[in-house]
């Protein structure tokens, strides 16, 4: 692509150096990735500065500089080495912008729906990919657990990866013909920019609660990263919220898009009602243009009534038959590690992504609703570190009042002590029902031999992820096949 083309996508405060025929061959925000013919956009990260890699991204071929600091490389150099420097006033915006211009705007083609929230976007995505799925869409998923085109998975490590890669990913989803895109939308992604570039034709709203404060300082701040998906859809967009999350008003305020409410509120346009549920999945009827769908699920849960519907609502506003839709959310395959259910006789281990204290507490409560008294409730959790520590201690005050007996172990302690990490979750425990075994095959091992034959045996925090990261170094390591393993259950 010709850079003069490609500059058009992007606010630029100057330009420095050759711009007419100047062919690109890619866009790098890795210096080491920098091929010859290459854009090269600086960011500024929390652990570097690409800034000081320009250098090197220049003896490795780049032709096009992008910055936010013009004073990070002379215009004199810019002109002797008949490079192009690109100031601009965000480089993060700029690399989403440029990228998605230079894979020929994939969102333009595919109709892009974003799902944001603490919690329950994995299992929406899923969900709205399997309906269109089985009505003959093709469609991609970029999310926490993995991404896919079509029924091809890619492993991912990021919930949005960065905005080149994430625009790499929608170009291959656009080559292989998908029609329909569905994403897991981060507010680390809607803070940094990596989706800026995305037009999205819809927008779901889950819920929120407080979590990665580490990253955004305070609720506030959250709800504002949220809410900048919102803010940015169009007025053909439509935007799915939960009515029942008391923050949902304030979220899409400003929003030009349809606002189509889900929820228990008489005044949802999707109403929930007559929620049930065990250990084979959730049945509830969703009342929407004086008919009443009769929806039961596989999944586990009032939140997965919350989760189907507002897929549903998602689905319908797309164009799909609702009849069809309806019918189809009774086929959902389970999403791992979301209420993933491992039984071995008259014993349950119940693989959860629960990693923070409102998750944590849905799942526990859930768990109690099915099983009342009559069971006794094991739960076993850490909490990773190198993230929000504040809510620890909270984490083991529910864990403590909604469980019979905890054992707390270690999650990804990354580079914190794991000993600090328990011992902040311990601070909160207001009952004398807890046991601390670091080793978490040990804990799990722990709960399942040492519970009643009846037990449920909740294994929080981690759910689909299948390592550990300890002091720089990542195991191998599955909550799912450990329970397996101490359980005697068939795979």
């Amino acid at each position: 692509m010709e850079l003069s083309k490609l500059i058009n996508s992007i606010r630029a405060i100057s330009v420095t150096g050759e711009v007419e025929r100047k062919d690109i061959s890619g866009i790098e925000y890795d210096s080491r990735k920098v091929r010859p013919g290459s854009v090269f956009v600086a960011i500024k990260g929390f652990a570097t500065d690409g800034h000081k890699f320009i250098q090197q991204a220049i003896s490795n071929g780049a032709v096009v500089i992008v910055v936010e600091d013009d004073n990070s490389i002379p215009n004199d150099l810019i002109k002797h080495s008949k490079l192009t420097k690109i100031f601009v006033e965000n480089s993060r915006i700029a690399l989403a912008k440029l990228a998605h211009s230079y894979y020929k705007n994939p969102s333009d083609v595919i109709k892009m729906i974003g799902i944001t929230g603490t919690n329950g976007k994995t299992t929406t995505t899923f969900i709205i990919k399997h309906v269109l799925e089985s009505l003959g869409h093709k469609t991609g998923l970029v999310g926490t657990i993995a991404n896919y085109i079509g029924s091809g998975k890619i492993e991912s490590s990021l919930t949005t990866p960065e905005s080149s890669d994430l625009m790499k990913l929608l170009f291959d989803m656009r080559a292989a013909g998908c029609e329909y895109g569905v994403m897991e939308v981060s507010s680390h992604s809607l803070s940094l920019g990596r989706v800026s570039a995305i037009q999205f034709k819809g927008a779901l709203f889950s819920n929120i609660t407080s979590d990665h404060l580490d990253f955004h300082g305070d609720f506030e701040n959250y709800l504002a990263a949220k809410k900048i998906l919102f803010d940015g859809l169009s007025e053909s967009a439509f935007a799915v919220y939960n009515s029942d999350d008391p923050s949902s008003s304030r979220l899409i305020r400003e929003c030009k898009a349809e606002k189509i409410a889900y929820g228990r509120a008489d005044s949802s346009a999707f109403r929930i009602s007559d929620i049930k549920f065990d250990m084979r999945g959730t049945t509830f009827n969703i009342h929407t243009n004086n008919v009443v769908y009769n929806v039961k699920v596989p999944l586990v849960g009032a939140f997965n009534a919350y989760n189907a519907t507002s897929a549903f609502a998602a689905l319908v506003k797309l164009g799909i038959n609702a009849d069809e839709a309806a019918k189809l959310l009774s086929s959902v395959p389970q999403v791992p590690g979301r209420f993933e259910i491992v039984n071995a006789g008259e014993k349950y281990a119940i693989v959860d992504y629960s990693h923070t204290a409102d998750s944590l507490e849905k799942t526990l409560q859930n768990i109690r609703e099915i099983v009342g008294n009559r069971h006794k409730v094991y739960t076993v959790f850490g909490c990773g570190g190198d993230r929000d520590a504040t809510k620890r201690p909270v984490m083991g005050r529910i864990a403590s009042e909604l469980s019979d007996k905890v054992i707390i172990t270690n999650d990804n302690p990354r580079n914190e002590d794991p000993d600090k990490i328990i011992a902040a979750i311990i601070d909160g425990v207001v009952k004398n029902n807890y046991k601390s075994i670091p080793d978490r095959e040990m804990a799990i091992k722990y709960a399942v031999e040492n519970s009643e034959k009846n037990a449920i045996i909740l294994i929080a925090g981690k759910g689909h992820e299948n390592y550990t990261i300890e002091k720089g170094v990542k195991s191998y390591f599955s909550d799912k096949e450990t329970a397996i393993k101490y359980l005697g259950a068939e795979n």
